[in-house]
């Protein structure tokens, strides 16, 4: 791996691991066992490098969304599968945790990839929702962007109560529960 990626793939695991503000140029380079100069020759700085970290985790995370979202199966089935999906839960979600971090939300630049992800994972719930709807697997109430938000709210959310719990029950409890309510409707 070139010096640029270890990089990269350091600040990924640090920005996760300690955020932004906690995530220092020095600990970047101890990580990439990287020299000193080495995070300037390939980047402008620490934001520079965030970015390029966040913008990869933000892109890893479509695509694995897509990988189930766009996969075999009824809507119902791919959103299951979306929600059900293996996470590190207990470690949180790498780009979720990125809006808890003042200095993410207070640059437009470092933002920005979080907002695209998100709302990226909350469309395509959406058209799911719509999709089923139009499949009568879903009620015609439904609206498939409040749904999405809703989706999300539960992945998000369970992150937290996970976290501040210690365990992974407190997500699947909402998975399951956000799952019961999105039951197809018997025909």
């Amino acid at each position: 791996m070139s010096t640029s990626e270890r990089l990269i793939e350091s600040t990924r695991e640090l920005l996760w691991e300690r955020g932004y503000v906690g995530t220092s140029p020095k600990a970047i380079l101890e990580r990439a066992d990287a020299g000193q100069g080495s995070m300037y020759h390939h980047f402008k700085g620490k934001p520079d490098l965030a970015l390029a970290a966040i913008r990869r985790t933000a892109e890893e995370m479509r695509t694995t969304a897509a990988g189930v979202l766009d996969g075999p199966g009824t809507p119902y089935e791919r959103i299951e599968a979306y929600l059900r999906r293996e996470r590190d839960v207990l470690r949180g979600c790498p780009i979720g945790r990125l809006t808890m971090d003042p200095d993410v939300i207070a640059s437009a630049e470092l933002r920005a990839p979080v907002d695209e992800t998100l709302d990226w994972i909350r469309e395509r719930i959406a058209g799911i929702v719509e999709e089923g709807k139009g499949q009568g697997q879903f009620a015609p109430s439904l609206d498939g962007g409040e749904i999405a938000a809703a989706v999300v709210a539960t992945v998000q959310g369970g992150y937290v109560l996970a976290r501040a719990s210690g365990s992974p029950a407190a997500f699947d409890a909402g998975v399951r529960g956000l799952l019961s309510l999105l039951a197809p409707r018997s025909a």
